[in-house]
């Protein structure tokens, strides 16, 4: 093997990590997040979650991606680290389907059609198919399907390089004398996790292995420990990611090393023990690269179905190593980690923003309470329902826009566009659930109260922001659009209410039934409302460009108030029936 066959597999496992790359992050989007969003939603069965990540794993292509997504999810409190040791289990059977197809690179037959499941000879129509979707279709998820293809044709073509380069190994007398050294099952486990460790990709690993096998001087017993070496390595990943995080997300790690080692252990032993009790006849015979990715799925199988019962007894030793500290950690909204795996960021952002509009809904509703009914705790819930908004919006914001420059699908893009357009809105809302507050603390400390006629007038306007605040956080929630069209004719009832308000207010200034120093109370609460019901009406346009895939609010208003529909004059008549003000 000269120095043109070690540039040779160089260049090919460059290919092959790029492939991957490409592969990995297409598949991701094509998902659009749909399964990364589950995870979230497992319960603590740890059945559910083997078979999720499994799936998710199988999805991707990439366990090391998995296993961020996790490290992510739990250091944001999204998920509970019980909920991952299955997930974690679940994705090292799910990673071994790379080794079977890498395996096709073995085969050897003059029947045509078994020929053409070789890679080197599928590969480039292959990717000729996945070039020309990827430049000529117009539509996103093609173009992520041509990727996916030529991805995976460019993995091919690593790995078909890399059998090239080892050939002359084959007889090669120095590389068989190097061999010798991997009769000691310690030497190979350290190798094979020191060097999947380095390239941080235990399919690399994989495939260099069944590349070399097919010189067929790598025995079963050099080869077996270096697989389970292997999935020791490919926590390298893990151990990185974990790096800032707070302590339950290391523990993610701790499991995840704890599983592989544990299960090497396990796996070696009764091994060796089946070899001094009965001898096994075919220890020192070449193995082939069908049969690596069949011990490397039987080793990930087994150790699960050992490990699988003692799940809890995983997370104690992961309590244990990473024992709780005195200190209280600082909470962490959203863990950038997640910007790896966009469709799971995007997914998670419109979490947090629910949870806004939810908390803003919350604030709203008890401001307008506490009005006529002042409640100290009440009051403090609302400061601290502001200050919870204030943060998310920062923290939203921020993360928003470092994931805008990722590669996102129209979908995610249109849903990250709405997000910033709406998580502000929401902000406000407590801003103006805090004054109200004000209004009543004010009003308490001054000895001011509002006459019997004002207090109607302020239930009938209240209880139309309670549905404009009902209606927006559903429809946005749920992105339905017929809801988010009943917004905007509510808004302008609550318009012609606060104004009917301001009117009578001042009728009741002339004749005396009110005191004038609630005059400019009764103009700051007036104001709030109706900043409160724009507010949510650009929430609710919001749902209804993204629907439609453009983000022109202002436009949309225009034209919605120049040329009203029969549903909007409809829904108009009906709020202005149900809410009317009552004649002094």
């Amino acid at each position: 093997m000269n120095i043109f066959s070690i540039c040779t597999m160089c260049g090919g496992l460059a290919f092959f990590l790029f492939g991957m790359s490409v592969m990995s992050q297409s598949l991701e989007k094509l998902a659009g997040g749909k399964l990364e969003t589950t995870l979230k939603k497992m319960t603590s069965n740890p059945f559910k979650s083997l078979l999720l990540g499994a799936g998710i794993t199988i999805a991707v292509q990439s366990s090391s991606a998995m296993t961020v997504m996790l490290v992510g999810l739990v250091n944001s409190g999204i998920m509970q680290l019980e909920q991952t040791v299955g997930v974690i289990m679940g994705s090292n059977i799910g990673t071994t389907l790379t080794a079977w197809l890498l395996s096709l690179t073995g085969i050897e037959s003059d029947n045509v059609f078994i020929s053409m499941l070789k890679p080197e000879n599928f590969s480039p129509v292959v990717a000729l198919v996945g070039i020309a979707l990827y430049m000529m279709s117009k539509k996103k998820k093609r173009r992520e399907i041509g990727a996916i293809m030529v991805g995976f044709s460019v993995l091919m073509n690593g790995m078909e390089m890399m059998k090239n380069s080892v050939a002359p190994l084959a007889d090669d007398p120095k590389f068989r004398t190097m061999l010798t050294a991997f009769d000691n099952p310690l030497v190979s486990v350290v190798f094979g996790a020191l060097f999947t460790g380095i390239i941080q990709s235990s399919a690399a690993s994989v495939g260099i292995l069944q590349a070399l096998s097919l010189t067929g001087a790598i025995s079963y017993r050099a080869a077996i420990p270096i697989i389970m070496g292997q999935n020791i390595g490919t926590c390298v990943t893990s151990l990185i990611s974990s790096i800032g995080v707070n302590k339950n997300a290391k523990r993610v790690t701790v499991v995840h090393m704890s599983f592989n080692i544990i299960g090497t252990v396990i796996c070696l032993t009764i091994f060796y023990a089946g070899q001094a009790l009965i001898g096994f006849a075919f220890i020192d015979n070449a193995i082939n690269p069908v049969e690596i990715a069949f011990i490397h799925s039987v080793f990930n199988i087994v150790t699960t179905m050992i490990l699988l019962p003692f799940s809890q007894s995983l997370v104690k030793l992961a309590n244990k190593i990473i024992p709780d500290g005195k200190d209280k950690e600082q909470a962490v909204w959203l863990d950038e980690r997640l910007i790896s795996s966009p469709p799971l960021a995007v997914s998670q952002c419109r979490e947090k923003a629910c949870e806004m509009s939810l908390t803003a809904k919350s604030a709203m509703q008890s401001a307008l309470k506490i009005l006529f009914e002042y409640d100290e705790k009440g009051a403090e819930k609302v400061e601290e329902q502001e200050q919870k908004l204030d943060a998310l919006d920062d923290n939203l914001a921020s993360f928003m826009l470092k994931l805008s420059t990722e590669s996102l699908s129209q979908s995610d893009s249109d849903t990250v566009s709405q997000l910033l357009h709406t998580i502000g809105d929401f902000e406000r809302i407590g801003d103006h659930a805090i004054n109200i507050v004000e209004i009543s603390q004010d009003m308490r400390e001054n000895d001011l109260s509002f006459s019997k006629e004002a207090i109607d007038d302020f239930v009938t306007l209240f209880a139309a922001l309670t549905e404009i605040s009902e209606l927006a956080d559903k429809a946005f929630v749920t992105n339905d659009t017929k809801l988010a069209e009943k917004v905007e004719p509510l808004e302008e009832v609550i318009d012609d209410l606060t104004a009917a308000i301001r009117s009578k207010h001042i009728e009741r200034l002339r004749s005396g039934k009110c005191r004038p120093e609630l005059g400019v109370t009764i103009s700051d609460l007036l104001i709030n409302c109706e900043r409160v019901s724009d507010h949510y009406s650009n929430i609710a346009v919001s749902v209804i460009e993204t629907a439609q895939s453009q983000m022109y609010n202002h436009s949309y208003l225009d034209a919605l108030k120049k040329k009203r529909s029969p549903v909007f004059i409809e829904s108009y008549g009906m709020f202005s029936r149900k809410y009317r003000l009552a004649k002094d």
